[in-house]
């Protein structure tokens, strides 16, 4: 294929994911912050996750000006674009974390859940999620921004460097640590799954009216862990190859031209979220509808039976 149609192919593309990027989490964000029934603790940990898929959109914009290698912007844009990037992607890993530690005490830990996990809790959960990658991050590539340009080779590039110890460091915090919690709390939530799947079966938990009763409630509960599950599934997979990139090379060195397609391939699953909770979530269709067809003008909207 002709570079000139390969180049135009690429922007027809990535403009196409930023559009359903920018779209599909904005009604997610829409929806979770006016509906009031919608303001669970649980949501507001999706409603984190949106934000930071929200925030990838502009991100995405700075990619289209790499699709033909050169960065026209200041090297200053090329520091601030590269440690924003870090920031939303390690805030998206502590929120996948945080959404894992959730499922994990709802379906293992019910009885308790209301107790443990409080829309407060997680609201100060998410908060510090932000600032501590924000402030990490910020400290970690404090070079690059008090001294932009200073790696790249010649002009037109966007290269930042972080230092190896540095580096290592960052992955075991920011993917090692968090994809080995997430990995240990959805296997345990799946064991639990399964055996109170068998109970079911059993008809061991359905011997009185009330008993049947939470049984609903823990099918509600398991169903929302499979459709988070499948989310955490998906973001795994497309942020493996980045973290890849990074473990084979010495230095921590992203240059943004060269490692385009697994940046563009996490990019991607922030759009694939949102498609998640339109086929598996109810209220997100329901939602979506009531913000296209403007309904969510009206005064008392926000008290609309959503669930």
């Amino acid at each position: 294929m002709h570079p000139y149609a390969v180049t135009m192919l690429t922007y027809i593309i990535l403009s196409t994911i930023f559009l359903l990027t920018v779209t599909l989490n904005l009604l997610v964000i829409i929806s979770i912050s006016h509906f009031k029934q919608l303001h669970s603790p649980t949501n507001h940990l999706v409603l984190s996750l949106a934000v930071s898929d929200f925030l990838v959109g502009p991100l995405m914009l700075f990619q289209l000006l790499l699709v033909n290698g050169c960065w026209f912007l200041s090297d200053l844009v090329c520091s601030l674009y590269s440690v924003t990037d870090y920031i939303i992607t390690t805030t998206s890993i502590g929120t996948m974390v945080l959404i894992s530690i959730d499922r994990y005490v709802a379906i293992c830990d019910p009885l308790h859940y209301s107790t443990k996990v409080t829309q407060k809790r997680v609201q100060v959960c998410v908060l510090l999620c932000w600032m501590s990658s924000a402030l990490c991050h910020t400290l970690l590539m404090k070079d690059n921004l008090i001294h932009p340009g200073r790696y790249k080779s010649c002009s037109g590039e966007c290269v930042v460097v972080i230092d190896y110890i540095a580096g290592r460091i960052d992955m075991f915090l920011s993917f090692i640590t968090p994809i080995t919690v997430i990995l240990v709390l959805y296997m345990r939530v799946f064991v639990v799954a399964v055996s109170q799947a068998r109970a079911m079966n059993s008809h061991i938990a359905a011997v009185t009216l009330q008993g049947s009763v939470k049984v609903l409630a823990k099918k509600s509960e398991m169903k929302a862990a499979r459709t988070l599950g499948v989310v955490i599934f998906m973001f795994v997979i497309c942020l493996f190859p980045y973290f890849c990139v990074t473990l084979t090379s010495q230095d921590t060195l992203i240059n943004q031209s060269s490692s385009a397609f697994v940046i563009c391939l996490f990019y991607f699953n922030s759009c694939l979220n949102p498609m998640v909770y339109a086929f598996f979530y109810p209220w997100f269709r329901k939602c979506t509808k009531q913000i296209v067809t403007l309904k969510i003008l009206k005064p008392g909207s926000c008290e609309a039976k959503i669930l």
